[in-house]
């Protein structure tokens, strides 16, 4: 029968019989047919020769079921659930919700033809049919055709839609790809017509998130404030969202005109009354007198990524393969209003093939004076970013910095990489350490350059503890 020649096929060992027959022959030569066989397979699933079943996919958008003459030999070798489906009968019928009953022919096809083509609005239901019918190797292709499609252009946006399919099928990998893109690219994302349909809990989770890159906080404000005004979730809800912005990120000024102009804050102006006074009292005070008395290690006073020209500077290194360069760009000293007028000086210098100790020219004792020879590809990739002044300011501020690299993907331009140095360091360990930076096509280039974007995220300390 057919589920006993597929269950000997799937036992056979071919590989080892290949072996055999290229022992010791140097006249032996492989022939190739596999195009015009998958041809053929295609011509038995289109003109139905020798079917010995059938599939009827019944759909509630149409009354009549669509028929696939199919063979239960190519079926079952490809989805145990057809297999044991097609184990006692020859017609079986099929029900499938609208989607995946229109991608149903694609999906036939590719269990004859090991192959399919796929668009960025039929990765769901794909993806639904191939687990529904067990049929792995395609569910992987599925999900690893989104988490490298994320940065595809779509009218609608598709990545929180994904992220939220990938929670309900338990896609961890897929649902921390989709976290991560929305994270780095989340100005993108605000301004499209997928912000309206996050999930409470994704938006929570982003928001407790420091890696956000957008240009400032406001600008993550005004955006929750459009999402609660379209949701209009439960009080409590709103109430834990509004919570997790980081006030004391936005300067006063700003902070008094969304008290006076935001009737999403005068609604719950009670559920944030504390987070508004204590962002006042960290503008008015200095950092060092205010952290005597706030705790201030905690994410309301640790910056995001932000874009803005105060935290930072972006820097695009044409050529970038070809020798040193070097910049030098200012920051605010501090988030607090109390540093708004203080200016760092950061001077950065990128080189495209540092060499380590290790791998750096060393005399040899073998031949006198004969230098080891050092390959141009033996370097890597360095970001060093040191500040170019020491000042008291300083007392009570450490310097976090980011380095993002942008990169094009279906002619958008998008943060895919970001690199965080250790904070007693100054530069990122890992800062390029795949990229070809000698190929012009190298994903890390657009149009031959390198763009960066460094930011400085200065976080305050407590210098002296006062008991409370």
């Amino acid at each position: 029968s057919a589920r006993h020649w597929g269950a000997a096929l799937r036992r056979s060992r071919l590989p080892a019989a290949q072996k055999a027959d290229f022992s010791g022959d140097s006249t032996a030569a492989t022939i190739n047919h596999s195009l015009t066989l998958l041809q053929r397979l295609q011509e038995l699933l289109q003109n139905g020769n020798g079917s010995d079943s059938v599939l009827r996919v019944r759909s509630a958008a149409s009354d009549e079921p669509k028929v696939f003459h199919t063979h239960q030999l190519l079926l079952s070798l490809q989805s145990e659930v057809f297999e044991s489906l097609l184990r006692n009968q020859s017609v079986v019928t099929l029900y499938e919700p609208p989607e995946t009953a229109a991608l149903f022919e694609k999906f036939i096809r590719y269990l004859y033809c090991g192959g399919v083509s796929i668009l960025l609005h039929q990765a769901i239901p794909m993806h639904q049919l191939a687990s529904k019918y067990r049929v792995w190797g395609l569910q992987r292709g599925v999900a690893e055709y989104m988490r490298t499609h994320l940065a595809s252009e779509s009218s609608q946006g598709h990545v929180v839609g994904w992220y939220h399919y990938a929670v309900r099928v338990g896609d961890a990998a897929l649902q921390e790809s989709c976290l991560q893109f929305l994270a780095w690219n989340l100005s993108a994302v605000l301004g499209s017509a997928e912000w309206g349909s996050v999930s409470v809990e994704l938006l929570l989770l982003l928001l407790e998130r420091s890696d956000l890159v957008l240009h400032s906080e406001l600008e993550l404000y005004t955006a929750v404030e459009g999402w609660l005004s379209r949701r209009q979730p439960e009080a409590p809800v709103a109430e834990r969202v509004l919570r997790a912005i980081r006030y004391p990120m936005i300067a006063p000024s700003q902070l008094f005109r969304l008290q006076a102009q935001s009737a999403v804050l005068a609604r719950h102006r009670a559920a944030v009354q504390d987070l508004l006074f204590q962002a006042f009292q960290f503008h008015a005070a200095s950092p060092l007198h205010f952290a005597k008395y706030f705790d201030v290690n905690c994410s309301m006073f640790l910056p995001r990524n932000y874009l803005a020209p105060s935290w930072g500077s972006q820097w695009v290194i044409t050529n970038p393969a070809r020798d040193d360069r070097s910049t030098s760009f200012q920051t605010q000293l501090g988030p607090s209003s109390h540093d708004a007028g203080k200016r760092v000086t950061w001077n950065a210098l990128f080189s495209p093939r540092w060499l380590p100790v290790s791998l750096r020219p060393v005399y040899s004792d073998s031949v006198a004076g004969a230098i080891q020879p050092v390959r141009i590809e033996d370097g890597r990739p360095r970001l060093v970013v040191t500040p170019a002044m020491s000042s008291p300011d300083f007392a009570g501020v450490s310097f976090q910095k980011t380095v993002l690299v942008g990169v094009r993907q279906q002619g958008r331009v998008l943060v895919k990489h970001a690199y965080s140095f250790h904070q007693s360091s100054d530069e990122a360990a890992d800062f390029l350490v795949h990229a070809d930076l000698q190929k012009r096509t190298s994903e890390y280039l657009i149009d031959n350059s390198l763009h960066l974007h460094i930011i400085i995220k200065p976080v305050y300390h407590s210098l002296i503890k006062v008991k409370k």
